[in-house]
């Protein structure tokens, strides 16, 4: 057996002396400057909106805000989903459990975050999705998220069950790249009217919504009572009274409305039993396509088979999405969804990705996937709760600074360089295995 001994001491002259206690710090007296670098603080920000939308940092962080700054109803009305809620978790889970391919070595000191989306040039590949009662939130609404669009050159959807009207959101946001949300329904002389009104404002394209057959299961909001019409329980009354400045602003502006359709007859279930329509068909998209002169996208598509048919009809592309959970219970997450779409329809159709997207890397994850563009619609009504127009611009403010680092730390310099390459989903692709 080799005996173990002790390695000799290096005596050399590049030895390295043993600790010695004796050994003395070295101080000095602290400059000024040195110290004033060091105790930098804040400005103190006396505006409150300023102050806490100064503090969020993240899409989950403007949530919080909201929660703290409006009614429960209203934020669950936000926040809640269909039935279970299981599929709002199965989106959010599908982006993050996506995993990136970084490139380094390439120069990323200036990333061209820009986009084109039907032949027009965009900031950054993001729409603001359309949202109903966007008004209840806060009383800004849709004109709002409109003047932000417009400002950031980004297009922004109104909502048919939106409480602003075309005419309102074009004098709101004159030069903006403004979008309608259709809801068809079985009253031609309605879809006539919304759709000369929406060609007459100088709206560019139309999503035609075809998940809303029925109306979703909204657990959240039946046992608050916001459903239609409103029957609000003790309890949600009651939380809305902790809330003062909502309620003022509330009363001091115009009514909540569908304001598109307020002079259609009769109560606001009459109006909700017109727009979610068990009858749409095919042939009214055929319509639709004759009437509409600009482009058209068909939203609610989770199958290939659909994404064919509406192309073959004459759409010029398609929104994946899952009502961002709200509808069906139970689909597919949108982002396992894509791939197979996109592959149905081709490189040269328009595919927008909604629902889920609550980061900026969200966004890599859905153009490396096969989406032009993605649709927000949470996101931006989390900053709209939290703090108006401010808040959704502090919103967009967020995501458009993590969808560039994300493109940085990819090595990509562009929108354009974004691939399939550079992501590994947790669910198979099309013709292959999961990465």
């Amino acid at each position: 057996m080799t005996e173990l001994r002790d390695a000799p001491a290096d005596n050399g002259p590049d030895a390295v002396p043993a600790p010695d206690a004796r050994v003395k710090t070295q101080r000095q007296v602290p400059r000024i400057s040195e110290v004033r670098e060091l105790l930098q603080f804040r400005a103190p920000v006396l505006d409150p909106v300023a102050r806490r939308l100064a503090g969020a940092l993240t899409i989950g962080d403007l949530r919080r805000i909201a929660r703290r700054t409006t009614p429960r109803s209203v934020f669950d009305y936000v926040d809640g989903a269909a039935d279970e809620e299981l599929t709002v978790r199965k989106n959010r889970a599908a982006f993050r459990n996506t995993v990136f391919v970084p490139e380094f070595l390439n120069p990323v000191a200036d990333p061209d975050l820009s986009t084109v989306i039907s032949g027009t040039r965009i900031a950054m590949p993001l729409v603001f999705a359309p949202t109903g009662y966007t008004r209840m939130m806060h009383h800004a609404g849709e004109t709002a998220v409109a003047r932000v669009a417009a400002r950031n050159n980004l297009p922004y959807a109104l909502s048919t069950v939106g409480t602003s009207t075309v005419e309102e959101v074009r004098d709101a946001a004159p030069t903006g790249n403004n979008w309608f949300q259709l809801y068809l329904t079985n009253n031609r002389a309605l879809n006539d009217e919304l759709l000369d009104r929406a060609l007459a404002a100088g709206f560019t394209t139309v999503v035609l919504t075809i998940d809303t057959a029925v109306g979703g299961r909204r657990l959240k909001d039946v046992r608050n009572g916001l459903t239609i019409p409103p029957s609000l329980t003790l309890k949600t009354f009651l939380d809305m009274s902790r809330f003062p400045s909502w309620w003022i602003n509330k009363l001091t502006t115009p009514a909540i409305e569908f304001a598109s359709v307020r002079d259609f007859p009769g109560s606001s279930a009459d109006v909700a039993a017109l727009l979610f329509d068990p009858g749409l068909a095919y042939a009214d998209l055929e319509w639709l396509r004759a009437t509409w002169p600009h482009t058209l996208l068909v939203k609610g598509v989770l199958s290939p088979a659909d994404a064919r048919r509406v192309m073959a009809l004459g759409a010029d592309g398609v929104v994946v999405s899952n009502h961002g959970g709200r509808q069906l219970d139970r689909t597919p997450a949108t982002l396992e969804a894509l791939p197979a779409v996109r592959q149905a329809v081709g490189p040269d159709a328009t595919v927008l990705l909604d629902s889920g997207v609550t980061h900026g890397q969200d966004i890599v994850a859905a153009i490396a996937l096969g989406a032009d563009a993605v649709m927000v619609g949470r996101a931006y009504l989390y900053g709209l709760m939290a703090g108006g127009e401010r808040g959704v611009e502090r919103a967009l403010e967020i995501l458009r600074s993590e969808y560039q680092r994300g493109l940085q730390l990819l090595g990509l310099r562009s929108t354009d360089e974004i691939d399939a390459r550079h992501v590994r989903p947790p669910f198979p692709l099309p013709g292959g295995p999961a990465v």
